[in-house]
């Protein structure tokens, strides 16, 4: 059974991308990623000299601050903090500049919906725009599962609070451009077929989350391919 999306999008369609970089004259490196009305604004500071306490100073740190649209940062701006550095870390070439911190400043300009890999999708775009060494790009979606038990890609915010559950994935951009061939392989596995990141939200059974896996690895796919596209054009990209 699939689901009457408000905006007549099919369940696995996504919502129209869009992506400028070079954006602030005083940031290393920014980027605006939107998702229909969803928009995130990301700045990059740094490489600066220097590591916070309790940091390992035979590598680089990453920092990032969170900007709600309006009011004060809570505890899910918190985590959202904590999940993208955590991504960030990851993706990012840590013993290139050691001692270092690079901060990264997420600015919510609207969300409707699918906030967290929008971020993810601007924060990556950035980095890449200030010249940061990354292992490789990375690229978000969010897949949920109605009361139904349909898949339903990229939800609004109307969509997302009528979700039984949704989760937010982050998988490796594709290999075969940002790695040599030694690498493109982890444990006899294509690294695409890895995940980076994954949050849960609400209460899913094993296999409604392997669907999700499914339905957002085939999305991040388009995803790469518009990041590719993105990086090997100075105007701005739209989907």
């Amino acid at each position: 059974m699939e689901v009457d999306r408000a905006d007549g999008r099919t369940p696995y369609q996504l919502r129209p991308l869009a992506c400028s970089r070079n954006l602030l004259n005083r940031a290393h490196g920014s980027a605006r990623w939107s998702q229909g009305d969803t928009i995130v604004l990301a700045a990059v500071y740094g490489p600066k000299a220097g590591t916070k306490k309790n940091e390992n100073p035979e590598k680089a740190s990453i920092e990032v601050v969170w900007k709600p649209k309006t009011g004060q940062i809570g505890k899910a701006e918190r985590e959202y903090e904590m999940i993208l550095r955590r991504t960030l870390l990851s993706i990012c070439h840590l013993t290139i500049n050691p001692n270092t911190t690079t901060s990264v400043i997420l600015q919510v300009v609207n969300d409707d919906g699918a906030l967290l890999p929008c971020a993810v999708n601007a924060a990556c775009a950035a980095l890449v725009d200030a010249g940061i060494p990354l292992k490789h790009l990375s690229v978000s979606i969010c897949c949920g599962v109605s009361e139904a038990g349909s898949l339903v890609l990229d939800p609004t915010k109307a969509e997302e609070q009528k979700l039984q559950a949704f989760s937010y994935l982050v998988f490796p951009n594709s290999a075969q451009t940002v790695l040599s061939e030694e690498s493109k392989q982890a444990e006899g596995e294509p690294m695409e077929h890895g995940i980076i990141t994954s949050v849960t939200r609400g209460a899913m059974s094993v296999d409604d989350y392997l669907n999700c896996l499914e339905g957002g690895r085939s999305a991040c796919s388009k995803l790469s391919d518009f990041l590719r596209r993105n990086f090997q054009s100075k105007a701005p990209v739209d989907s």
